[in-house]
């Protein structure tokens, strides 16, 4: 029996302290797009281990605080604040271990092209994903909690602002200029367009970016922050390795890809890679073209 729509309970699997979750039905015009949100929620873990369910959708799970170890199918990772992990619909015996109290974002998206859809946000079509996430994601995934939570209770929110919300999260995740709760500022989108523009391939230095923006260093180094949640390099480099990823996904070697990136040297670039994404860039190249 299973209080929670994504942890199984048990005589043997405590339930977690669900502090808002949801269940979404898709309107026509959201069913018809091929991808849409059937439910989300929060939770507080305690130290102990948990079993998640096998949805029949995708599974999106985000690590807001704490620390928790996912193991299942091949996989076995540490997931930290700020990293989220992609399960493809009905994965078996994932489990969320915990040894200190953390806090987890989650969401199911369903749908025709909810496999294509999670694809382009960095997951793998046949194996748990881990990577890092932006500020924005996580906003944007407690804005689709409280939205779903809606639908289910009072029925005041529609299909409509959960697709906004999803593709939003999408864009963001592609670099597109989306800021923690609207569209970025004329003066910090410039710059996250140039880079955009640019495929990632040069490095702007802060007071290149700065100067884009037609900004002080030290102001535009504040608005970034203040706007995208994290510093203006930080995010130029999370940019880097998601192109990376994509490239090597597409067939490139690791040198290429390097290069690709504005990183020609090798050894630069695969530990710039692991530091980021958790593994090797070989190693995700094989990973993500098995």
């Amino acid at each position: 029996m299973s209080d929670s729509l994504l942890f199984i309970t048990s005589d043997f699997n405590p339930a977690p302290a669900v502090l808002a979750e949801g269940k979404h039905q898709p309107d026509a015009l959201a069913s018809a797009s091929g991808v849409y949100i059937t439910a989300s929620g929060t939770a507080m873990l305690e130290s102990t281990t948990y079993r998640l369910a096998a949805s029949e959708d995708w599974i999106w799970l985000a690590v807001e605080n704490g620390v928790v170890e996912l193991t299942g199918p091949d996989t076995d990772f540490m997931l930290k604040a700020g990293d989220c992990c992609m399960l493809p619909a009905w994965t078996e015996g994932a489990e969320l271990h915990v040894t200190q109290e953390a806090r987890v974002l989650w969401m199911m998206v369903g749908g025709t092209l909810a496999g294509a859809f999670l694809q382009r946000m960095g997951a793998l079509p046949h194996r748990i994903m881990k990577q890092g996430s932006l500020p924005s994601q996580l906003n944007l995934a407690r804005h689709i909690v409280q939205a779903t939570v809606r639908v289910s209770v009072a029925q005041d929110a529609s299909s409509a602002q959960l697709q906004q919300l999803l593709w939003a999260m999408l864009a963001s995740h592609s670099g597109q200029p989306v800021a923690m709760d609207a569209v970025l500022s004329h003066e910090i989108a410039k710059v996250v367009d140039a880079m955009r523009k640019n495929q990632y391939k040069d490095s702007f230095s802060l007071a290149e970016m700065a100067a884009l923006s037609r900004m002080p260093v030290e102001t535009f180094r504040k608005r970034f922050v203040s706007e995208v949640g994290m510093p203006p390099q930080s995010y130029q480099l999370y940019c880097k390795m998601e192109r990376a990823k994509t490239l090597l996904k597409e067939g490139y070697s690791v040198r290429q890809a390097g290069v690709e990136v504005g990183m020609n040297d090798p050894y630069h670039f695969s530990k710039t890679f692991k530091n980021i994404v958790g593994m090797s860039p070989s190693s995700y190249s094989k990973t993500a073209t098995k």
